[in-house]
């Protein structure tokens, strides 16, 4: 029996759908990491990042991002440290999320003496220990952050899975 081959818009309404972020992971001086509050949960710590915009790269999307939330304008190489997938979780997100993680190297005091967040999204930021980031962060959130935290320093990427409870 010959193949049938779906005419592309066919064959892509079969696929599994999934929205894409990307960040910068920055530590500072001290190897805490840094991490900012959203404004829409205040349990929600993130990375400088967010989703991709239509026709960005993931690197585009992690340098646009930081730049709109923190005022950082990166100049820096792109290092993928992580890929990060969250299965769909329902109505609430009816779609899989990917997201790639980048390193953002370590920032300076003046760097976060210079700070400005998007008080629509942000309202504030801190530096952590991995230590103190577990008493603050839910479980999924903070394994997500040792793995990517292990991997940087390693200088190697790692692969994370998360379920529904970021």
């Amino acid at each position: 029996m010959p193949n049938t081959w779906l005419p592309p818009a066919d064959y892509i309404a079969t696929l599994p759908r999934a929205t894409a972020y990307a960040c910068l992971y920055f530590t500072d001086t001290g190897g805490r990491p840094f991490q900012l509050r959203a404004t829409y949960s205040t349990e929600l710590w993130q990375w400088p990042g967010g989703n991709m915009d239509p026709g960005e790269t993931p690197w585009q999307t992690a340098v646009r991002e930081c730049h709109e939330e923190t005022g950082i304008v990166f100049e820096g190489a792109p290092r993928l440290i992580g890929t990060h997938f969250v299965s769909a979780r329902g109505e609430e997100w009816p779609a899989n999320h990917i997201g790639f993680i980048f390193d953002g190297g370590v920032l300076t005091d003046e760097q976060l003496a210079g700070v400005v967040l998007d008080p629509d999204e942000h309202s504030e930021f801190r530096l952590r220990s991995l230590a103190e980031w577990e008493r603050e962060m839910t479980p999924a959130s903070f394994a997500r952050l040792v793995e990517i935290d292990r991997a940087r320093r390693a200088g190697a990427t790692v692969y994370v899975e998360s379920g529904t409870d970021l």
